[in-house]
């Protein structure tokens, strides 16, 4: 299966937007067509159990995107990352490390083990409790209310609230069999990962991924490290037009991509 995706744009370089946990690929509207705009082919896609993308098979999120990657005909891409879609992007790094040309990390995930603090633990008991009971409209509410931050309006919100109850939906009734197999990624893999790395996090994010930025700004060799003093959890919904420009300046910034092999 094909991921559901977009694609727009064309030039050298190809800039592949991996959603958060919380999110699809909606979640990309205010630069998506803006990255394509300034001479990039840019895709977003669904991962599995996210929007138009359902779960149907075991499955590996890194495998998935690479596939995407094949069936566009893209040999390396600049990946960024929001939370979750950070995880998976540095998966794939390590992975698929020839398909990597650079990562941009926002507020990600922590591909290898991480001990959730006691907000993160809170909000997961909460949400387990809320599911089991079968609440799921509370336990939507409950992940807008964590993850996005003081800087997201209404209509940001409400985009939140949509795509986590279309990920619930999609989620909820899959069997266990059918879930995402772990990536099995070791701080020893990510110490290897050599790209250039922008790791960002926010200043009013819950206090594990300023953490989790941290640890990833030392075990990466290229990393370069930022705290956007007015992010929460997902600054690319809560400043559009300022997660564009940190994308574009940071873009510009990179070498040329290489030329494609005869």
């Amino acid at each position: 299966m094909t991921l559901s995706h977009d694609v727009a744009g064309s030039g050298p370089r190809t800039v592949v937007l991996l959603h958060s946990g919380v999110c699809d690929r909606r979640m990309w509207d205010g630069q998506f067509q803006a990255l394509a705009d300034a001479g990039h082919r840019v895709v977003r896609c669904d991962l599995r159990g996210f929007g138009d993308t359902p779960v149907d098979a075991p499955h590996l999120h890194a495998d998935d995107v690479r596939d995407l990657l094949d069936a566009l005909g893209v040999d390396r891409a600049v990946l960024v990352g929001s939370s979750f879609g950070g995880e998976v992007a540095l998966d794939i790094a390590v992975r698929h490390p020839g398909r990597t040309e650079a990562l941009a990390l926002l507020c990600a995930g922590a591909p290898v083990e991480h001990e959730a603090g006691p907000e993160l633990r809170a909000f997961f008991t909460r949400e387990e409790a809320l599911l089991e009971a079968g609440d799921v409209d509370a336990a939507t509410a409950l992940n807008v209310d964590l993850w996005c931050g003081p800087e997201a309006g209404p209509e940001a919100r409400a985009l939140v609230h949509a795509m986590q109850r279309r990920a619930f939906e999609l989620q909820l009734p899959v069997p266990e069999e059918l879930d995402a197999r772990p990536s099995g990624v070791t701080e020893g893999d990510l110490r290897g990962v050599t790209v250039p790395a922008l790791v960002a996090t926010g200043a009013h994010d819950v206090p594990d991924f300023g953490v989790i930025g941290d640890r990833l700004a030392a075990l990466l060799p290229a990393a370069r490290r930022v705290e956007l003093d007015w992010a929460g959890h997902l600054p690319a919904l809560e400043r559009p037009e300022e997660t564009l420009a940190l994308l574009t300046d940071y873009l510009s910034g990179l070498s040329a991509p290489a030329a494609a092999a005869p």
